[in-house]
């Protein structure tokens, strides 16, 4: 049975180096109720920083951050550090297959390790209140039966009722992360077999979706969407979504509308010593298709990085799409 109320009924994946805070600021311009992931954050890396890697606006809220690590212990401490600093959601990478994320034992290839997987999970739930959840492949080198990914659910259902699925198999050698992400062959009729055989569990989608037709086609099968890389080679999508998917009522947000609600944080960023160009990566494909694109991009990255840009860049850039 699909559940129509489920929070993560559509998502924005987590991207290392792309869903940084600046990234989601301007995503939340867009839409109220998409949940929102951070890049994966290690436990290792959290609990001996220097600097604060949990910082992120309120605003940007609902978001999900996701830990990567394999010691139950250690994910236990950075999910209480989490949950106090006011993240909804924390999800547990076992789907990366870089092989530096290999080399310290998680993401992809602990989908060969349920047992530790939920040792995982349940130590996280055991110090909070918000919800954990697991984001991992349909399976890994040959261990990619249809089998073999039930039986790595059976495992991990005990103390987690909430997946991400990545209807790519991943390869932990001979392929690249973006390889991985490209050349393994889309399943999605695992994913929906495993709603069908698991329906008492959230199940979401994720691979290759791009469109608010095949986001709604998913959901005929399961009960989230999570789409990647075109919410930022295309972030116009994303104001179409809490209109096509939570409140018909909800007005479609524009591009220009959603720079414009940018510009107190943009000043308030500034103000702070943010550099510009920090700021606006995100914001480069805002106009996709539009009349004037090419000149946004164009004066953006031209001028953004200059010493002392500040506002007036972005408003100057915006001239050429209005």
């Amino acid at each position: 049975m699909l559940n129509k109320n489920y929070r993560g009924r559509f998502s924005v994946a987590p991207m290392l180096d792309w869903t940084t805070p600046h990234c989601r600021y301007f995503h939340r311009q867009f839409t109220k109720h998409a949940l929102l992931y951070s890049e994966m954050i290690t436990s290792p890396a959290i609990l001996n920083a220097k600097y604060d890697l949990l910082a992120f606006d309120k605003a940007e809220n609902p978001v999900a951050l996701q830990l990567g690590g394999s010691d139950p212990q250690q994910l236990a401490q950075c999910a209480k550090l989490v949950e106090q600093r006011g993240y909804t959601e924390i999800n547990l990478n076992v789907g990366c297959p870089s092989d530096r994320v290999q080399n310290g034992m998680f993401g992809a290839c602990l989908m060969a390790k349920a047992d530790l997987v939920a040792q995982c999970v349940e130590a996280m739930k055991n110090e909070v209140a918000i919800p954990v959840t697991v984001k991992h492949r349909i399976g890994i080198d040959d261990l990619d039966s249809y089998e073999f990914l039930c039986d790595f659910i059976e495992k991990v259902q005990p103390v987690c009722d909430d997946f991400i699925v990545h209807a790519r198999k991943a390869w932990l050698s001979g392929l690249s992360p973006k390889q991985n992400r490209e050349v393994p062959p889309l399943d999605y009729e695992r994913v929906y077999q495993l709603k069908r055989d698991f329906p008492h569990l959230n199940i979401s989608i994720n691979g290759g979706i791009k469109t608010i037709e095949e986001i709604k086609q998913h959901l005929d099968f399961v009960d989230g969407v999570m789409v990647g890389r075109e919410a930022f080679q295309n972030p116009t999508l994303l104001g179409y979504i809490d209109q096509a998917l939570f409140d018909e009522t909800a007005p479609v947000v524009t591009p220009i509308e959603a720079v414009e609600k940018m510009f107190p944080y943009i000043e308030q960023q500034l103000s702070q010593g943010v550099f510009l160009n920090h700021m606006i990566r995100p914001m480069l494909n805002a106009f996709q298709s539009c009349r004037g694109a090419k000149r946004w991009r164009r004066h953006l990255s031209e001028n953004a990085h200059k010493q002392g840009a500040g506002i007036e860049v972005v408003e100057t850039a915006l001239g050429f799409v209005k």
